[in-house]
């Protein structure tokens, strides 16, 4: 499923590869499609999944609808008006964002978002973490 016909905010699951222990971590996420990309952000401050990814970029994404994973390359987006950008928008697609204790400039500068770009096609679950653990 690409980006284009996923909801467009929604919770998701991420499973990334622990950067100490190397065994894997899932967490449960809020996504919105931003940009036509799926992007993961979060309030202010540093975050475990961020910091498995910055070590280890592979990771699979499992949606609610359908239930499907997929597997994933993140791309943390770092250019201040990229921020901007997805932060506005996350907030505009959903308001739980826009209702924590935070502004935008507090997001901007130390909220994660991440942009989870596919690996090939929608796959199940087996092969989705096949993908990932293999490289295939």
């Amino acid at each position: 499923m690409s980006p284009s016909q996923m909801p467009a905010t929604g919770t998701c699951v991420l499973e990334t590869v622990g950067r100490r222990t190397g065994r894997w971590r899932s967490v449960e996420l809020w996504y919105v499609v931003a940009d036509a990309e799926l992007v993961l952000t979060g309030t202010p401050g540093p975050r475990a999944w961020v910091a498995n990814l910055r070590v280890n970029p592979a990771a699979v994404v499992r949606l609610r609808d359908p239930q499907r994973q997929r597997a994933v390359v993140a791309r943390e987006v770092t250019d201040p008006d990229r921020r901007r950008r997805i932060i506005v928008e996350a907030w505009r697609l959903q308001p739980w964002y826009a209702e924590q204790p935070y502004s935008v400039e507090e997001w901007v500068a130390s909220s994660p978002v991440v942009v989870l770009d596919p690996r090939g096609p929608s796959i199940g679950t087996s092969e989705a973490v096949r993908v990932v653990r293999h490289g295939l």
